[in-house]
């Protein structure tokens, strides 16, 4: 079903009042259940995202890094096994993987008297068996698997999904036996930033005529689609103007309209 202007700005308002956690999306399910899950967990997540990008600064102060390292010692050693970054993250309104990421940080910092690498980092947040403390790797473990929008298993997820609208995509263009170009074919001739799919006879659809497609696996708000106007977007234009058109639900797609 469709989701207008005054639905999101009202599920968009419900959210502003509620901690990011999954109790709160339990609660979002349960005060607009006409809604589709798919839908709002993309909303869910674009507005926490947003939240977490107005606060982020302050929880990478120098005070603010040595404050959590500092309970997250304390923490452990008064009961390892607790959840002690997970319920520290959600006690300060911070994504549990970003404060896995600045505890484990800080302890790398500390163990080998260096600022360890971003790409080292990466990897043990993927794969906390790689880092030396055991405690710690629980810690992180049980933050990236209770994150809902942040970490490398969300990243997994949302990349899978991506994955999976575009085949979706290319098999609805199939069925309408339209002739396009791909993503990949596009890439493969030099091209460096693509649509995922050029309409080789261009298509009009609702008094528009359609002359790319792209897919987004995600919701598609206002301020995603001037993020994605000023790096992707604007790119595409090839002197002709163009609209911007979106379909409900958990993927948008945006058509080149001239």
């Amino acid at each position: 079903m469709k989701l207008t202007k005054a639905q999101y700005d009202e599920i968009a308002q419900f959210l502003g009042h509620v901690q990011p956690t999954r109790q709160s999306l339990r609660k979002l399910k349960e005060k607009f259940p006409s809604q589709s899950q798919s839908t709002l967990l993309s909303i869910f997540s674009q507005e926490y995202q947003k939240q977490i990008k107005r606060t982020h600064t302050k929880h990478h102060t120098a005070e603010a890094v040595e404050t959590y390292y500092q309970r997250y010692l304390n923490g452990v050693m008064k009961n390892a096994a607790a959840p002690v970054l997970l319920e520290l993250a959600n006690e300060v309104d911070f994504a549990p993987s970003l404060m896995a990421r600045i505890v484990l940080e800080r302890y790398l910092q500390e163990k080998e008297q260096a600022m360890p690498s971003k790409a080292l980092i990466n990897s043990m947040l993927r794969d906390p068996s790689q880092i030396p403390d055991g405690v710690l790797a629980n810690q992180v473990y049980q933050c990236t698997v209770n994150d809902c929008c942040y970490g490398p298993l969300v990243d997994c997820i949302k990349h899978a999904i991506g994955h999976e609208h575009e085949v979706l995509l290319r098999e609805m263009l199939l069925e309408k036996n339209l002739s396009f170009i791909a993503e990949d074919q596009l890439r493969a001739k030099g091209y460096d930033k693509t649509p995922d799919f050029i309409l080789e006879v261009p298509v009009a659809v609702e008094g528009h005529i359609i002359h790319w497609i792209e897919s987004k696996a995600s919701f598609g708000d206002e301020s995603s689609h001037q993020a994605y106007l000023q790096d992707q977007f604007w790119s595409y234009w090839n002197s002709r103007p163009f609209i911007l058109c979106e379909s409900s639900g958990d993927t948008t797609f945006i058509f080149l309209c001239g």
